[in-house]
């Protein structure tokens, strides 16, 4: 069987709108737990597909900054 998750993550959040992808990030970030990452990791990569150069830069700044 070849499940691919990225794209089940993407399938469970297609057609969502602003306030439940807001839901779905809070609910994942509050509940802490670990099998809730690849979910959060695949929206980051949503995110970063679609930013350009400064706003990546931005958001690496303030990542680096939260893990220091």
């Amino acid at each position: 069987m070849n499940f691919n998750l990225r794209n089940a993550i993407l399938d469970n959040v297609s057609g969502s709108d602003s306030s439940q992808i807001e839901a779905t990030i809070v609910d994942a970030v509050n509940s802490g737990e670990e099998k809730m990452l690849p979910g959060l990791g695949v929206l980051f990569e949503v995110y970063w597909n679609e930013v350009d150069q400064e706003e990546k830069q931005e958001i690496i700044d303030q990542i680096a900054h939260g893990v220091q």
